[in-house]
């Protein structure tokens, strides 16, 4: 049994993810800003009101995690969040809420894990980047530039890493089908959309004995299922 802390594990896509391990056998930290889990989960610790922009609150987590189960086999970086704003319309606030929330969540977990899982034989840390983050559309600057830099964390690690047995990869996913996205995007074709639970499973594979030979990898998810 391994033990596998999600950040985001709340959310539509961490609680997703969790699932799947723990249906692999492993057992789940779920992590989350939020205060109230949205469902149970077994055999697994849910630690909630947790800011991740802080990286005193990140090592906490690890502490807790450590002292309950004695170790980290595997991290998933999914907690962030996502605005649409032209640049016209909005300023540097706005990229600095997607800095704090999707780099510096990443950076801070990333930072306080780390020496629990370089230390650890077949350890992963599988962070979730975006799709749009190759190429910005209009009004996707600041949540692209944060997601650029969780790719750039992703490769430059994996070289920090390269002696250690710890890989570590990036999720590229297209637009995923949640019922936030639903709603604000009425409209849109559903089914091109890519499902959390598909992104779940690339994510179990990264960590698996299968895959590690992977490490560095920006990999696109980019099909409904």
């Amino acid at each position: 049994m391994r033990n596998i802390l999600v950040t985001g594990g709340f959310g539509v896509l961490g609680r997703a993810v969790a699932a799947s391990f723990c249906d692999a056998g492993d057992r789940v930290a779920r992590i989350d800003f939020a205060t109230a889990r949205p469902d149970s989960n077994p055999g697994g610790l849910d630690l909630g009101g947790i800011d991740l922009t802080d990286l005193d609150a990140a090592e906490r987590v690890v502490g807790k995690v450590q002292s309950e189960w004695g170790g980290i086999d595997v991290l998933i970086n999914v907690a962030g969040g996502f605005t649409w704003q032209t640049l016209e319309s909005g300023g540097p606030e706005i990229w600095q809420k997607m800095y704090a929330m999707n780099t510096l969540t990443c950076v801070n977990m990333t930072k306080a894990a780390l020496p629990t899982l370089s230390a650890t034989p077949g350890a992963a840390i599988i962070n979730i980047g975006a799709g749009s983050a190759l190429v910005a559309a209009a009004g996707m600057g600041a949540y692209a530039a944060s997601k650029s830099a969780v790719h750039k964390l992703t490769e430059s690690l994996a070289a920090e890493l390269a002696a250690a047995d710890c890989t570590v990869n990036a999720v590229l996913p297209g637009i995923i089908d949640t019922p936030a996205n639903r709603a604000d995007m009425p409209d849109a074709d559903f089914s091109t959309w890519v499902r959390p639970s598909a992104i779940a499973q690339l994510i179990l594979f990264l960590a698996s004995p299968a895959a590690r030979s992977i490490t560095g990898a920006l990999i696109p998810v980019t099909r409904g299922a």
